[in-house]
This record gives C-alpha cells, structure tokens and sequence, in this order.
C-alpha cells in the first residue's frame, strides 16, 4: 500500500464525514467491514470501470484490476476514463493500467492496483490460472465475456474458498448478472428496513387458539401500525413496574395477530406461541396500560446459492418487467448462444450489422429455448449484432447493481441475487436490424452506439440541447452519461446544467466528479469542467449557479426554454421537480425524472401529449407534530429533535437577528413591532444587552447551566404542579397515559450517561450550549471539559416554586383560544413592562455601535451545532422516558437527512438514459408501450420497469364541434403565431369566432380579473382597445415584463350562449413577442 493510503481495518475508525450519507445505508458495523474488505474487477471496459467506481466510493478497502486488454473504440462507448488518444498507445497499455490513476483518485482511503500476473491466454481458457492470485480477496468480479470453462474454474476456485463470485455482461441495451456467494453466506440484514418501532399502549393476559395462556400487547393506533411479522424478535424499553414481570433489553418473539396487536414469548421458548409461565401472569383476561416502546431486532438469516455450472441449467427466476414474464429464459438461452459463438470463433463478439453471425447466434438460442417467438427473433438478433457495444446507460445501470452485489458480499448486508438476473431494454432498438453500411465502425468515440442505432441517430443526439437541473449525485452521473453517449456534443447541441450549491466533504462519496481540492467550489461549474475536460472534449457545456424558480425566469424564460430539446431534473426537492414539471408543461418538454433513497430509485419520463406529467400524482403530505405535543406532551424522539431545533433557531439565530436589527435601527425598531405582540421580543432582546450579557466564557456556562435548570427541571415541576401524575381527566381515566407520558424533573449530573447512546448529555448540553452563546458574542468558546466543570462548581442555582396560576394549553385548540385571550388583553401591565424595558434599552443602539451579534445558523453538518441538538434532545427524551439517540441518528432525524449511496444513483441515472434513446426516435416516442418507468430496491432485490400511466382527460362539449374534446394538462388555447400581443378585443373576437357558441365571461392573468361579463361597460370598452400587455399592467403596475419574455398564460371562463353552461377548458397560451 502506497504511503499516501490510510490502511483500514475491521476495527479502524470511520470517516463520518466522508461517508455520511452512505452510512445512514450501510450503518458503522457494514461499513467497517467494507474497509476490511478487498476485491479483485476483471474486466476494465465500460461495466467494469463503473463497478470499480462504486465500490471505490463505497470505501472498501482494496480494489484489484486485472485487464490485459487493449482499449479498443468501443470501450469509449461506457469507459470514462478512456480516451480516443488511449485507442492508439501501445498495445502493451491495458485498460486496467490506464484506469488506475482515475480511479484511485475517487477516495484516498481506498487502495487501488493493477494485477499484472494474469494474461489473455489465462482468461481465454489457454493457460491456467494460478489460484493463489484469488486469495486475499472477500469478492472476485469478472465484467467482460470469458469462456464458460474460465468462468467455471473461477467460481469453484471461489467457492472452495469462501470467495464471492459475480460475472456479468453488458452487450448492446442487454445485461446479465451472476452471484454465488456460496453455501453458507450470512446476511445480517436481509432488506435495509429501519427496524419497527411503536409504543406500547397496553398488555393483556389471555388464551390464544390453543387454549393456551400467552401475554398480548396492544400498540397506539395514532401513531400507525407495529409493521411486525409472525416469528419477528423484539426488545422493549421504558416498561415501567406494570409490564407482567417483562424485563427491558431481554428479547421476546411474537406471533402477530393484528396490525396493532402482537402475542410475545422469551425468545429462549419454542418457537411456536406457548404458556408464557415465567412472567408474572396474576389473572385471566387482565389487562395493564404500559407505555414502554417496542422494537424490532432483526436477525442474520443464512442463505445458500448455486454454482454457476448449477445455476446455467436453470431457468432464472427474477424479473424486470412485469410485461416480460418470458423474457429472462429466452436471454439465459441467448448469452449462453453468444458464449458459443465466441467458443466457436476465436473469442471474437458478431460484428455490427454481421446477419449471418446474428443467424447462427438465433439458431443456437432456438436450439436451448424451444419457444422462441417472431418478436424474441428480433431481440436475439439485435443482441447478436450489437453485442460488441458498450452503452453508457447499459454500464451504469448494470455497474449499480453489481457494484451493490460487490458491497453484499463485503459487508454480509443485505439479500444478494440469488443466481442469474437479466435486463433488456429492446424498446430502444430499431425495427429491424440495420445495414452494415449504418453500423460499421470508424474509429469513433461513438462506435458502440453506431453499432446499435446507426449513424443518423448518433447525429441526432450530437445535435441535443438539454437543460439539467442539479448537480449533485445524479447530476455528476447524468453528465457522464451524456459525455460518453453525446449529448449536446454536436454543432448544433448544447448541455446547460445549473446548481446553487458548493460542493461538501459529504458529497464525495457519491457525487465522482469532484475530488478534495473542489471543496467550496459550485457543483455546476466543477461537474462540467470534469465532464468536459476528463471524459469527452467535444461537450458543449454551459454552467449556471442559479435555481430553478420564478425569480430566475429572467434568466431560464421563454427564450432559454424554446431553444430546448428537453429537461432531466437530479433535485432533491418535491417542490423544485414540480416547478420544473410546470415549465416542461408549458413548453411541451419531455422531462427525465429520477430520485433515490437509501437502496431505493425511481425513475419517470414525462412525455408531451403521451404520458401523464410529474406533478399529476403526488404523495400525500408529511404529517406535521402538533404544537402542543412538541411544547408539553412528547412521546417519540423525533418530538424531542424538533423541539431542539426549534429552540436552537430561537435562542441562537433570531435573537442574535433580532438584537442586530434593534442595534442597527434603534428605538425606530420597537415600532415595527406596534403590530404583533411585541412583548416577547423587547424581553428577549433586553435579556441578550443587559440581563444576561455575557462578557467572558464562563458567563456563558453560567447561562447554559441557568438554562439546564429552566428547561429540563423547572419547566417539568411546573407542568407536574399543574398536572400531578395520578391526575384523572373528567370521563374518569388517567391524565398520563395513552401517548401523553409523565415526565420527571432531572437533577444536573455532570457524570450521567443516559443508558441507550451512552452520552453524557448532562455536561454535553452546557458544553455545547455555552460554545454557542460565546460564538454568538463573538467570545472565545473551549470544549474543554475541565475548563467547564471547573466553572460549574461555582455556579448558584437559584430554588423554584411551581406558581399556581399559570395556564398550560393541552391541545392546539385551547393553546390558539388562550394566545387569542392574550392579545385581546394585552395592555395595561404588558404595556408598562415594555415601556421599561424600552426605557432601558434606549440609550444600547448608540453605546454599542459598530457592535453585532453573530447568529448562529443550524447546519447538520456542524459538529457543534449537532452537539447541542442532540444533548438538548436526550435532555427532553430523558424527561420523558423516551429512548435517547446517538449523534449520527439525531443528525439524520434533525437535518432530514436523505440516505444515499453511489450504487443506487448509477442505476437510476443509466435507466433514466436510456428513456433519452427513445425521445430521440420517432419510431418509439409515439407509442406509450414503449416508454419505462422504473422502481427498484437494490437491497431486496427488486427491480420494476412499467409503462407510464397517460395524461387524464378531461372531456368538453363545445358548441361549434361535433365530437367531444378530450383535453389534458398538455393542452391550452393556441392563437394564430401572426397574433401577438393583440388587444383585448381582437382576442375576444377570435376566441368566439373560433369557437362558435362559446363566449368568454372572464378573463384572468394571475390575481388580476382582465375583463368580466359584470365589469363596468365603459372600463370594458377602454380595455378592448389596449394591448394585452396594456390591460395588465394598469391593472398591476408592479408587474413586468422582461425583454426575453415570449408568453403569457391566461384563465379563461367561457359559457355556452345558448343555455349559459360554463365549458372546461385549459389555458390560453398568448404570445406578447
């Protein structure tokens, strides 16, 4: 290992900023295993530099290539890392030797070699292989096709020494994959999930089916369904004395008998339901309230798989497309037929456009696959001729699930293959096979795709112009794609991509263009230099650092958008994709869509006219948390999180916004405030310049001890005095119960860890919170812990009386009523404490000029900022007997953390880029069966491609036609293109004319009513003769129109004339230049 590597062990220490995102996938055990792990890649064209990609960023410990071939022109069609220069060095310069550099660059904990002892004789079956070269390795991979005898003497070589074997291929739009793991491969976590978690409500003693006596548990429905299994293994936490004798942290199985309800026993029992006689079961039918929590424990699981000489005589049993049932078999026959043509003709792959070779590969796969039908045919015959190709898209959809399998294998997380898998995406290929003429190769970097699609489609995806929205993970992968198939690389093509974002240590492990010297730099324009420089010269690229949003429509308006061929968003964000989905709307943009989390992608293509568009569909809206569930009454951590995020925002962002705006304005400032309920503000604001200034680190742990007091003792005696725990509400039941737990007052313990993170919340809080009070006043913090105690021994804790008195809402409603009361009786005492406080802070703006605060922005990513959400949070959940979370978790709950890992962005980006081949023919961009949307799980695994759902229509009866219109969210109402900007009139009078029997009774453009059947005669007539552009702005002057603006979209209400129906109809689309 070179000098610069940082060696990794199973024990070695995890670089959680690297790898932050992939570890909410993976989890700290996985990922240590990964670093312990080593893998050898045979094979370096286009798959195999995109599974070397992914388990590089993954951060296993060593990755292998071996690759005495020469790159030839083909490898360019998938190979990033290859250029047309590379096709013409000596032939001694292996694929494998001019990766390695690239490679070794995507992450410095990662060792990266070339394996020189292994030639083409060996992989083409002439010479043996020396098995010693295969054992430092956990997986052995092999991307390029070898000869079955090969392919066998590696997998038993594997097997017999505990190796993972995995072959795959890519060949034209067709890939396959093989996993043997071997007999005994355990799997720590079958699928991913996050382990099931409910609170419980109560338990019950009573007799199941089999007369026999068993203990069941009920779950709060509110808070949705347990999500357990029958066999499933559970602990439980926070039982309290009412559990039956249940003991915490001791597992229990359950037989599920409902979604809220569970039967248990001590998992050490039989595992069917029995007599649970150790608990302490007092009565038949008794029933407890117990408001512990449950949660699942999931199990290693032992799988076994077949050789690769077992598993060539079986029928593969995954699928890919629900449409395809009998497609797996007929590709398991066809990749064996091509293996043979290859046997059979020096290793040498069909020639493009070679029918005869394309015939006797068909006549083998009829003679293994006895059902081969006219449309099978065709598909054996392009994989024939084709099969010398490697596609971009094909590459990286395959690389991402091998690249999983690879990490499988590594880590023991997660289900494998089980055998043979197989994806196709024949909608892409021409009707028929293409004229040797249209397919031969010249030496371009374009080869394989000219081998697949001809000349003329090459061109035209030369010819592209897209606009890609995000660069971020999909983002970097999309721009590969494009590189190395084209796009936008032509005279006429261009490539626009824009991002607002800086690049992040974070970002790394997934997002492969960018390297530690690009951090703080914007992704847009790093992303497309490295497309450009690295992986294809011809790209034209233009990069923006603008989002995608109505205050940037100077910029991406009518203009930028009619110069389009299509949009491809890569965001994160719901409310971004259906702002663009809008545009793409109005435009008739096809758009790409694809998003991932965790182990799971999706991809959509929206078609104009043909498909139903992004926004149709929506998932129902996140749930939020009520106020007064976050305020007094939390049962889950993730009340407790927010609660600190929200106070975090409180104390160290708006006051410090708050004090700035009162320094810089002076009294002037208090009368902004003459129209909300001011008070709290003054207080607070009087609280940070005179109260509690701190004017040392040692005021600020004062105050952050002061603070520990308040919050997590005084407050909770506060709220026990005004709901005492054996409290009974009015119909006669218990105050804390249900999902309102009791909470308990804490006493500061600088030595205490609570028991499930282990943290020392207690000195965490003042530490982190005294940190972040001296940034705010721009005072030297420390972290020492000594410094901290040092200063707590001093520290006077004033006593506290609960008052009674003092009002606690326990719903929203009554905390709305009682904030409603407040301010219509604010006044009188209120006022004069503000008068004083104002008193006293009169003469503050002139004493402390030139004087501001800092404000303290929550960053997830901020290790002090993380420090006090999660210490503030425990403090809470501690309150409440809720289980506490570590620093990691808390920063996924807290920061919203979407899980992400390299694997999965590759597959959803190559899926996606394979939509783009059939825009760009007319023979598949007409019909819907042609198009995929796709679904997939890599931790399962589970892939699902299906046809797009069609535009909903909506059905109009309009006078002047016979027929009804069937319109849908593509339509509008079109105007003649020599109008533009005509008057009102003029349009009024088109519109009637054209549509015989309709009139118009409104016309709208946004907020402002342009014209309406009950407007004033003479306003009406002074509108008519005024341009469009005119009418609306002098009714909103604050509205304008930039130079670059084409269109304008108008609502119109029309009715029949005859009977006054009012008629549906879509938009009216207007041009105004």
């Amino acid at each position: 290992m070179s000098g610069n590597k940082m060696e990794a062990t199973a024990t070695a220490e995890v670089d959680e900023k690297l790898y932050s995102r992939q570890l909410y996938v993976m989890g700290h055990e996985a990922q240590r295993r990964m670093m312990a792990s080593n893998a050898l890649v045979i094979g370096l064209s286009g798959l195999g530099v995109e599974v070397a990609k992914n388990c590089i960023l993954a951060g296993i410990r060593g990755l292998t290539l071996c690759d005495p071939y020469p790159p030839t022109s083909y490898d360019l069609g998938g190979n990033f890392y290859l250029s047309a220069s590379d096709t013409k060095k000596n032939k001694n310069d292996t694929r494998a030797a001019l990766c390695r550099d690239k490679l070794s660059e995507l992450n410095p904990y990662v060792s990266v070699t070339v394996e020189s002892g292994v030639s083409i004789d060996v992989l083409e079956g002439k010479d043996g292989i020396d098995n010693s070269i295969l054992d430092p390795f956990t997986c052995v991979v092999v991307t390029i096709p070898l000869p079955d005898s090969t392919l066998l003497a590696l997998n038993a070589k594997c097997r017999a020494s505990g190796i993972a074997f995995i072959c795959s291929r890519v060949h034209s739009v067709f890939g396959q994959i093989f996993c043997d793991f071997g007999d005994e491969f355990i799997c720590v976590d079958k699928d991913g999930e996050t382990p099931a978690t409910s609170q419980l409500e109560s338990l019950t003693v009573c007799t199941n089916d089999k007369k026999e006596k068993v203990l069941a548990g009920k779950v709060l429905e509110d808070q949705g369904r347990h999500g357990l299994e029958t066999g499933d293994t559970i602990v439980l936490a926070r039982l309290g004395n009412n559990a039956f004798g249940l003991e915490e942290k001791v597992e229990y199985q359950i037989t599920s008998t409902g979604p809220f309800t569970f039967e248990l026993l001590p998992s050490s029992s039989s595992s069917s339901v029995a007599v649970v006689d150790d608990l302490d079961l007092v009565a038949e039918e008794e029933t407890r309230a117990v408001q512990g929590y449950i949660t699942q424990v999931k199990k290693p699981v032992k799988l076994s798989f077949d050789s690769y000489e077992v598993a060539l005589k079986k029928t593969p049993e995954l699928l890919f497309d629900f449409a395809k049932f009998d497609r797996p078999p007929l590709l398991h026959a066809a990749f064996q037929a091509l293996s043979r043509y290859c046997l059979e003709h020096n290793n040498e792959l069909p020639q493009p456009g070679d029918a005869a070779a394309a015939r006797e590969v068909l006549r083998t796969t009829q003679e293994l696959y006895d059902d081969v039908s006219e449309q099978d045919e065709r598909v054996v015959l392009h994989l024939a001729s084709g099969s010398r190709a490697v596609l971009s898209p094909v590459c990286a959809a395959i690389g991402g699930m091998v690249g999983q399998e690879v990490l499988k294998a590594c880590s023991g997380k997660f289900t494998p293959i089980p055998g043979f898998f197989y994806l196709d995406a024949d909608e892409c290929l021409p009707a028929e096979l293409l004229p040797a003429t249209e397919v031969t190769p010249s030496g371009s970097r374009y080869d394989s795709q000219i081998a697949v699609f001809g000349k003329k489609l090459q061109q035209d995806l030369l010819d592209l112009k897209y606009f890609l929205i995000g660069a971020g993970a999909i983002g970097c992968e999309m721009l590969k794609n494009w590189a190395l198939m084209g796009v936008g690389c032509g005279d006429n093509g261009h490539v626009y991509v824009t991002d607002m974002d800086r690049i992040e240590k974070s970002n790394l492990s997934r997002q492969f263009l960018f390297r530690n010297t690009d951090i703080n730099r914007f992704k847009s324009t790093c992303a497309a230099d490295a497309a450009q420089n690295t992986m294809n010269s011809e790209l034209n690229i233009t990069a923006y650092q603008e989002k995608a949003a109505p205050d940037t429509e100077h910029l991406f308006g009518d203009e930028f958008y009619d110069r389009l061929d299509g949009v491809c968003t890569a965001l994160d964000n719901v409310e971004a994709r259906l702002y663009v989905d809008q545009r793409c709307l109005f435009y008739r943009l096809p758009l790409l869509e694809s998003g991932t989390l965790g182990t799971k992608g999706n991809t959509q293509v929206v078609v104009p006219h043909l498909t139903e568009h992004y926004g149709a569909t929506r998932d129902p809206p996140e749930k939020s948390i009520p106020v007064c569930t976050l305020k007094n009454f939390p049962n889950q951590i993730q009340h407790t999180l927010q609660w600190a995020r929200d106070y975090f925002e409180g104390e160290f962002t708006q006051t410090a916004t708050e004090v700035n705006s009162f320094i810089e304005q002076g009294p002037a400032y208090f009368e902004s405030l003459q129209q909300s309920s001011p008070l709290e503000t003054v207080q607070s604001i009087h609280r940070a310049l005179v109260q509690e200034r701190p004017e040392s680190f040692d005021d600020c742990v004062v105050w952050a001890r002061l603070k520990f007091e308040d919050l997590f003792h005084n407050q909770i005696r506060q709220l026990l005095h005004n709901f005492p725990p054996d409290q009974k509400t009015s119909s006669g039941t218990q105050f804390w119960s249900g999902s309102k737990r009791c909470p308990k007052a804490l006493v500061f313990d600088e030595t205490q860890k609570c028991e499930d993170a282990l943290l020392t919340n207690h000195l965490d809080f003042v530490t982190a919170a005294a940190n972040l009070r001296a940034a705010m006043f721009r005072i030297k913090g420390s972290t020492d812990p000594s410094k901290v105690t040092s200063v707590l021994k001093n520290v006077l804790v004033p006593d506290f009386l609960p008052c009674d008195g003092i009002k606690i809402a326990q719903t929203d409603e009554e905390a709305k009523q009682e904030s409603n009361e407040q301010q219509q009786q604010a006044g009188g005492g209120d006022n004069y404490q503000m008068e004083e406080l104002m008193s006293q802070l009169a003469s503050k703006p002139s004493e402390l000029a030139g004087f501001t605060l800092e404000p303290q922005e929550f960053d997830k990513d901020l290790d002090a900022h993380m420090a006090f959400v999660t210490a503030c949070s425990n403090l809470r959940a501690l309150n409440y007997q809720i289980p506490t979370e570590d620093v990691h978790r808390s920063r996924a709950i807290a920061g919203r953390i979407i899980p992400a890992i390299a694997t999965t962005t590759a597959l959803v980006t190559g899926l996606i880029s394979l939509e783009l081949y059939k825009l760009v023919q007319p023979h598949c961009n007409n019909k819907l069966e042609n198009f995929k949307n796709g679904f997939v799980n890599l931790a399962v695994p589970f892939m699902t491609l299906s046809e797009p759902m069609p535009p909903a229509k909506t059905k109009s009866v309009l006078p002047s036609q016979k027929e009804e219109w069937n319109w849908t969210a593509w339509d509008s109402l079109d105007l003649p293109t020599t109008m533009i900007n005509p008057t009102m009139g003029e349009l009024i009078d088109y519109f009637e004319t054209k549509y015989d029997g309709l009139e118009i009774n409104m016309l709208s453009h946004g907020v402002s009513i342009l014209f309406s059947f009950f407007a004033s005669p003479i306003k009406v007539k002074q509108r008519k003769a005024m341009k469009m552009t005119d009418v609306i702005t002098s009714i909103n002057p604050r509205v304008t129109f930039s130079s670059t603006q084409k269109y304008l979209s108008l609502e119109v209400i029309a009715c029949t004339k005859e009977d006054d129906e009012e008629v549906e109809l879509p938009y009216l689309k207007l041009r105004i230049r």
